[in-house]
């Protein structure tokens, strides 16, 4: 496979980059960059949902492009450049899969994945605890997600998912008592409680907490922009009772 558009987009941005390059560009910083690399991974996720490829290639070359910025960035200051960042992750990878690049036998993606998380702690041996690694930067629902995993595969587990529903709804009438008390830090804390009570209450299902908040989301905006489409007055003019007949007939309909 010839990767020439590959090398001459890495020189783009090593011209974009230079002294006599873009101003803005030349700008950027690790840090300046950082809100873009979010956006740009969000939009490539929200491509992957929509399944249209076209919109996936053009968002996929966004991403594409917050790597190398970092990249020749990084190579500016004599931290590293893109060929580092591509060598480590093949030799990552050449490592963690073993019964491809060597003799190990696997049954099923069950194991690889077993064998995956065994090798990477043997990589990263500096951390201590299982709870190590986890980013403070991704959503917070998926941060409850890999918190409760990580508790999950060392024995930290509900005996049923009777006691999984008996904690979610005390945890309400812990938010409810904090709430008689008008301790707002104490109803933050209370309801944080909830979510993540929540999170592993989809955990035992097999539901991803993060996805299912998305459709969540999804669906009460297309519902809301229907009820838009059928109010025959403006909103803020509505009764509960008329605002309650009218979300009822936009959720029949969408």
């Amino acid at each position: 496979m010839n990767y020439k558009n590959l090398e001459e987009l890495i020189s783009v941005i090593a011209k974009l980059r230079a002294p006599d390059g873009c101003p803005w560009d030349r700008e950027q910083t690790h840090q300046t960059l950082r809100p873009n690399m979010l956006e740009e991974a969000y939009e490539a996720v929200d491509a992957i949902d929509e399944n249209d490829m076209a919109h996936l290639k053009e968002e996929l070359g966004d991403v594409l492009l917050q790597v190398l910025l970092h990249s020749q960035i990084a190579s500016e200051h004599g931290d590293f450049n893109i060929e580092d960042v591509a060598k480590e992750l093949k030799d990552k990878l050449i490592h963690r899969h073993p019964h491809v690049f060597g003799e190990v036998k696997v049954k099923n993606a069950q194991e690889v994945k077993k064998n995956w998380d065994i090798l990477k702690a043997e990589e990263k041996t500096e951390r201590k605890s299982v709870m190590d690694g986890i980013s403070r930067s991704q959503a917070a629902l998926m941060s409850a997600q890999k918190i409760s995993k990580r508790a999950v595969k060392v024995g930290f587990e509900w005996p049923n998912e009777a006691s999984l529903y008996d904690c979610f709804y005390s945890e309400i009438e812990e938010f409810k008592q904090a709430k008689t008390e008008q301790d707002k830090e104490h109803m933050e804390e209370e309801f944080g409680d909830i979510l993540f009570a929540a999170v592993n209450l989809a955990r035992w299902n097999k539901i991803d907490a993060e996805q299912a908040l998305l459709k969540a989301n999804k669906k009460f905006e297309k519902r809301f922009r229907k009820m838009e489409e059928l109010a025959t007055k403006p909103l803020n003019e509505y009764s509960f009772e008329e605002y309650d007949k009218l979300w009822k007939q936009a959720k029949s309909l969408c």
